[in-house]
């Protein structure tokens, strides 16, 4: 089996001017601000009941209709006639209980993460929950071989995208798996300075767990995490539609 590299993103080198002395600064095509923002993210039923009643309005009918009544005591009375139903339960839908991935078979029922409404704002706030959502897009896409949750939130000019999805291509063929990989997010920030190009840039620091690949014959390989944080930068837009992703990459310390 051929080495599969589960490196989401092309990285290149951070100018020294923009980060003296660590992690501190993201660059900008217009100005540069210090990563200081930590993200903090965060039925109806009605029912309608018709009734109505009538009468003819002609004497002789009511009398005929007071004599049958008279003739028979028990008619509208019956029990039969007027017995209501018994409601029948409506049984709970259950959902499959979600299992993660083991050596011996792929994760199941993962749930899909779910866009939060603050996601959908054009705003400092909403471009930063939707970055936290989109990450968690990535891991989803880790544990089930499924981009198109992602891929419907970024662009082709996002050439780490289509390196992500390769990858998860290659983990999930000829009934292979992967498990681990997952991103896990230290900090997230924007400074909201719009770009010549009408995008917004957000900072994240993040660290990835070790991705196992495994198949029916066992395991396959490792590829190494992060054991210390890196800093990725996102470029976004805001449509009609909402954000999606324009470019991503890792900066080298």
């Amino acid at each position: 089996m051929l080495w599969r590299s589960h490196v989401l993103l092309a990285s290149r080198p951070v100018p020294h001017h923009l980060c003296p002395g660590g992690i501190s600064m993201f660059r900008t095509r217009t100005r540069s601000v210090p990563v200081s923002v930590r993200l903090g993210a965060a039925g109806v039923a009605a029912v309608m009941v018709l009734g109505g009643c009538s009468g003819s309005g002609e004497p002789e009918a009511e009398a005929a209709e007071t004599s049958a009544s008279s003739a028979s005591p028990s008619g509208s009375a019956s029990p039969s006639a007027s017995a209501t139903p018994t409601p029948t339960a409506t049984p709970t839908p259950t959902t499959a209980a979600y299992k993660p991935a083991t050596a011996e078979g792929p994760a199941e029922n993962v749930p899909l993460p779910v866009m939060p409404e603050l996601a959908k704002e054009k705003s400092k706030e909403g471009l930063e929950a939707f970055a936290e959502y989109w990450y968690s897009l990535i891991n989803y896409g880790y544990e089930t071989g499924d981009p198109g949750p992602l891929r419907a939130l970024s662009a082709d000019t996002c050439f780490a995208c289509e390196s992500y999805y390769k990858v998860l291509a290659n983990g999930y063929s000829e009934n292979e798996w992967m498990m681990g990989a997952k991103l896990h997010l230290q900090d997230l920030s924007s400074n909201y300075v719009e770009t010549a190009e009408g995008a917004f840039q957000a900072t994240i620091l993040i660290l990835q767990d070790d991705l196992q690949y495994y198949g029916p014959a066992g395991h396959l390989g490792t590829d190494p995490g992060t054991s210390s944080p890196a800093v990725q930068l996102m470029e976004a837009m805001f449509t009609a539609e909402g954000w999606y992703v324009v470019t991503l990459e890792t900066l080298e310390m």
